[in-house]
């Protein structure tokens, strides 16, 4: 299987950050105190000790505008900008599929969660919870009732 290149990387980017609306209907969800609690991320990223590291290696490519992290299966684009006078990072993922990319969410940390810890933690539940959902449909497409 083929790699996307980073032009087509780029052009997706820019369809899904100029499009919002179109591809994450739900919006942009917000990292805060009640989602890490639901999320269970609460206990894990407070400890200091545990670090935040993804599950499989990724090809970075960095600019002054963002990173965007990509192998096989995912690409990420980790945005960092400042809305009303706050820091905040905007990280989008989407699966690849077929050498298509088709955005699964979109999150943003601000304040106390704009941190690399954060954004990683987060990360790598959506990208675990994204795999469990796809292994749980694979296996009920394998053995239907």
């Amino acid at each position: 299987m083929s790699m996307l290149n980073p032009k087509d990387l780029e052009e997706a980017y820019q369809d899904f950050s100029t499009n919002l609306n179109k591809w994450a209907p739900d919006g942009v969800i917000e990292v805060n105190l009640a989602l890490l609690s639901d999320l269970g991320l609460l206990h894990t990223a407070d400890s200091e000790k545990e670090k935040a590291e993804l599950p499989f290696s990724f090809n970075v490519i960095e600019t002054a505008e963002k990173v965007t992290l990509f192998n096989e299966q995912f690409s990420v684009w980790i945005v960092p900008q400042t809305t009303q006078g706050k820091s905040t990072t905007i990280t989008f993922l989407a699966r690849i599929h077929q050498n298509k990319l088709q955005l699964e969410i979109v999150f943003a940390t601000t304040g106390v969660y704009n941190t690399p810890r954060y954004v990683l933690k987060v990360l790598q539940h959506f990208i675990a919870e994204i795999l469990d959902t796809e292994a749980m449909i694979t296996s009920m497409n394998k053995n239907p009732s």
